[in-house]
């Protein structure tokens, strides 16, 4: 009775071979890449803003820009728009101070 066996092959499996280089090779790729962007990162000194003068303060809704003071504190310029804005009849929001100064 005659037995069938594998034929044995001699010759390596180019086909697997193949994929494992092209495996190895990305996966070298993919580590030079990741030292790289490391070295980079390192090297990039992270840079502290520079001290520049603060951003305008946007005006309050309503409002009507800003009031130059003249000699007299925020709080009784305050107190005089209010002031004047009552006596008018008035919302202070309708109103527009220009400058506000303090006469002697």
């Amino acid at each position: 009775m005659p037995m069938l066996t594998a034929a044995q092959n001699t010759q390596p499996d180019y086909v697997a071979l193949a994929i494992v280089l092209v495996v190895a090779v990305i996966v070298a790729i993919m580590a030079i890449r990741k030292k790289i962007s490391a070295k980079k990162t390192e090297a990039a000194p992270v840079e502290a803003p520079a001290p520049a003068e603060a951003p305008p303060v946007p005006d309050a809704p309503g409002s009507a820009g800003q009031v130059k003071l003249h000699g007299v504190e925020p709080k009784t310029a305050a107190m005089l728009m209010a002031i004047v804005a009552d006596k008018m009849g008035k919302p202070l929001n309708e109103l527009r101070f220009v400058s506000i100064k303090e006469v002697q």
